[in-house]
């Protein structure tokens, strides 16, 4: 049975990686929903964050061959409900439309969004929240004329007190000093 899954990689930051690692996903036939890279709570290593929709047995699968990467620290596979994410959301929207009535303003509170940016032409609008959140938001904006409009990938952080790299590292070097 399908379903999301949260991949997040620790890497070293070198070039190509991040092409490796949708290869591996392009050749298990998996499907990248959102991609994220930033440096991790870790000195020197990246993280990339993954969503995917598929079967536990392929999300399993393309972890091993993530493992097997000569630049991948460490691969890890969450479902929804091991981690805590977010994403943000841009909307550009016509100035005009929030000077014709205030129902632009009310849904930009009523989703608990913020307006990041006014000019005469065109206001810039950020809301926080999981995917649907920011869909809808943007559903109902639509219909003021959104001019552009983005969304980023997932950032995540497990329910976990420790980092999972933390906890492997230390068990590679405590296996390391008992040879």
């Amino acid at each position: 049975m399908k379903q999301e899954y949260t991949v997040i990689i620790y890497s070293e930051n070198h070039i190509g990686l991040l092409s490796q690692v949708s290869t591996v996903f392009t050749r298990r036939n998996v499907n990248i929903e959102s991609i994220t890279s930033s440096e991790s709570a870790i000195r020197g290593i990246h993280k990339i964050t993954i969503v995917a929709i598929t079967e536990e047995e392929q999300i399993e699968k393309v972890r091993d061959q993530l493992d097997k990467r000569i630049d991948v620290v460490k691969a890890f596979v969450f479902g929804p409900e091991d981690v805590i994410h977010q994403e943000i959301a841009l909307y550009k929207v016509p100035t005009e439309a929030f000077l014709d009535s205030d129902e632009v303003e009310q849904l930009i509170r009523k989703h608990n969004a913020r307006i990041l940016e006014i000019s005469r032409e065109y206001t810039v609008v950020e809301k926080t929240g999981h995917k649907d959140e920011t869909q809808e938001l943007f559903e109902k904006l639509s219909q003021y004329g959104v001019t552009q409009f983005t969304r980023s990938g997932r950032v995540a952080v497990t329910k976990l007190n420790k980092e999972l790299l933390s906890s492997y590292l230390d068990k590679l070097e405590s296996e390391k000093n008992i040879k």
